[in-house]
């Protein structure tokens, strides 16, 4: 018969917990993780909890007193201070010196004679000695021979009733019989930026400010002063590696490219290498970690796409043919989504007998560019790989490179996005950029803060990317492209847009579908970076904001405002003494007004009493003191308040 029958203590439900344990939480350093269990026990005895945490890098166990809620529900919570993965689980006893504690206290209300329930708790103390520090052992000894002292029985009452006693009912209980929780549970901590992040992308083959010249990274460098007056902190490239020239597309995807046509990016490798290559006409390797380290200086961090596909051209076709598909007539399967057909594109097979081989040589890719100094990676369509290969090789450049950033780019079936930030992916793409209505937005915030999604899927916004020009601002409308922006840096603490066609407001699409005309993923683009708008200007306060106010450098604390017009939406945030509410006209065309329900409780405000809100964006600030208050928006203006609570 083993100790199991001697455990009363049943511990279930602990959350947070992905999947039975299979997956871990996410957070960030210096946060903190509440962890929930339910604890209890047959009978009427008192039961006891503890939650016990380390490091992974520590082999002992500390521990948090979890306090009682209600119906046997406890909680308790440790802080986040290091990179990497931490442990913990629910430790429950039956804690037999609190029940024969509080029993005391009711027998002495009762007037009873305590005799028997002194030497009882002479019993229990000292059993605690081979547990408590000598400091306390000298203290509990003393107590001990004070309850069996019968000439000392009023004192003795007295010490059983004080604190000092209940201190040490706390500090040293029986373990002997506990119960623990039937798994540990893990939780990634990751370094701030991939909490709180925001992303500018634009082609670095577009960057001269030589029309019909090829852009290189020292055009990039002249550009750095321009992101970083906008207030972004991590600057995303797509790939910068040798392009295929079989089958190369041409402008606007054409099948066949002209002399001169200068290819599809993520049609990688030629001559001249491959993933671990660079883009001649880009420039060299000494120039693009000179870049890293000028945009550094900046504030800006660089991100690389890693892109696991091959031009028919990348050195793997010839030196790894099992890695690829060949079809019956002996010529390698191209990419296809039927009925597209994507010849200078080649899947790479992970259904092959050599596919070890292809792991680490896939993973070899992300050391070099770590070893180069990036890293952020944004990895297009993991969705199409192994998630079995996702699962083993973030880990391990995790564990050689921490602090290491994945943004998994799948827009695919939510299962599939939802595994793939199980696996691993520090950030993920969203539906945001299809989500337009009021009613649209709140049910997929909601999701995505209010379920257990919250826990390990870090939404990252995007009004629009280099491969989506969605219907909504197709339209060219100034207001539709300030209120996308605002709510994409506002509702979510990471997010990031692809530029400068974004602030540019360019928008003319590919006829019929969500594409951009003459994309600059098939052509290098000239662009006016030095011109400024109100948008541009909408992004620089936006950004500033996002800096100075923590409310809004995160995602899960948010709160939906009601508001009397279906076409506005209302929001509030806070951290701390740090209040913000946000109100976005969705309506492009016309002014819309309504009364919102400011969140008083939450705020610590007394209705009647005054509060200011300062709008960030203009600088106008109002005094309110109720809990509904009129407002109004016009998109000839600015269709959004960033409201900062002053109290």
């Amino acid at each position: 018969m083993t100790k199991q029958g001697l455990q009363r203590v049943i511990v279930e439900h602990v959350t947070p917990e992905i999947d039975a344990g299979r997956f871990y939480i996410k957070k960030i350093a210096g946060d903190t993780v509440r962890v929930e269990a339910d604890i209890f026990t047959d009978g009427h005895d008192n039961a006891g909890g503890r939650l016990l945490y380390r490091h992974e890098s520590e082999k002992q166990w500390s521990f948090a007193p979890m306090h009682l809620m209600n119906n046997d529900r406890w909680q308790a919570s440790f802080h986040l201070e290091k990179i990497g993965f931490y442990h913990y689980t629910v430790t429950g006893w039956v804690d037999h010196v609190l029940t024969w504690h509080e029993g005391f206290l009711k027998k002495y209300q009762d007037a009873q004679y305590m005799g028997v329930e002194l030497l009882i708790g002479a019993g229990f103390l000292e059993a605690m000695l081979p547990l408590a520090s000598k400091a306390d052992q000298k203290l509990i000894a003393k107590i001990i021979a004070l309850l069996r002292d019968e000439s000392k029985y009023d004192l003795a009452v007295n010490t059983v009733l004080g604190k000092e006693l209940h201190h040490f009912i706390d500090r040293y209980p029986d373990l002997s019989n506990a119960t623990t929780y039937l798994r540990e549970l893990r939780v990634y901590v990751d370094r701030e930026k991939a909490g709180f992040s925001s992303w500018y992308c634009f082609f670095p083959r577009s960057a001269s400010p030589v029309e019909g010249k090829h852009g290189t990274f020292k055009d990039c460098e002249a550009l750095l002063p321009r992101i970083a007056e906008m207030g972004f902190d991590v600057l995303y490239f797509p790939p910068i590696h040798p392009i295929g020239d079989t089958f190369r597309k041409g402008k606007n995807n054409k099948v066949n490219a002209l002399p001169g046509d200068d290819g599809v990016p993520y049609a990688i490798g030629s001559k001249d290498g491959g993933h671990k290559d660079i883009l001649k006409d880009l420039g060299t390797l000494a120039d693009f970690k000179h870049l890293i380290k000028e945009a550094a200086a900046h504030g800006l961090e660089i991100a690389l796409d890693f892109a696991i596909q091959c031009s028919p051209d990348h050195p793997y076709v010839k030196e790894h043919p099992k890695w690829f598909k060949w079809r019956p007539d002996g010529t390698v399967q191209y990419a296809e989504n039927p009925p597209k057909k994507y010849q200078d594109i080649l899947p790479v097979n992970f259904e092959n007998d050599d596919w070890q081989n292809l792991w680490k040589e896939l993973k070899s890719i992300l050391d070099y560019w770590c070893e180069q100094g990036v890293r952020i990676f944004r990895v297009d369509n993991p969705h199409t790989k192994s998630f079995n290969f996702w699962e083993w090789c973030i880990a391990e450049v995790q564990k050689k490179y921490p602090g290491t950033i994945f943004l998994s780019e799948a827009f695919t079936k939510p299962k599939v996005m939802k595994e793939l930030a199980k696996l691993g992916y520090t950030q993920s793409y969203t539906y945001y950029v299809w989500r337009n209505t009021k009613q649209e937005i709140t049910e997929y915030i909601t999701e995505l803060t209010r379920t257990e999604m919250r826990d390990y899927y870090r939404p990252n916004f995007w009004p629009n990317t280099h491969d989506i020009n969605p219907y909504s601002l197709q339209s060219g409308n100034e207001a539709s492209f300030i209120a996308r922006y605002f709510m994409a840096a506002t509702l979510s603490s990471n997010y990031g847009i692809f530029g400068p066609v974004y602030e540019l407001m360019y928008h003319e699409p590919y006829p019929g579908k969500e594409e951009y005309l003459n994309s600059e993923k098939y052509e290098v683009r000239h662009w006016d970076w030095g011109e400024r708008n109100k948008l541009t200007g909408v992004i620089t306060k936006v950004n500033a904001a996002r800096k100075a106010n923590a409310a809004l450098q995160s995602t899960n604390n948010i709160k939906f405002c009601d508001i009397d017009n279906d076409q506005m939406i209302a929001y509030y945030k806070r951290e701390g003494d740090n209040h913000i509410l946000c109100i976005v006209n969705l309506d492009p065309y016309q002014k819309q007004f309504g009364h919102v329900h400011t969140p008083l409780q939450e705020m610590g405000i007394f209705p009647g009493q005054d509060f200011t809100v300062l709008d960030v964006l203009t600088g106008t600030s109002y005094v309110w003191n109720r809990e509904w208050n009129y407002v109004e928006l016009t998109p000839g203006d600015v269709p959004a308040h960033l409201f900062r609570i002053e109290l």
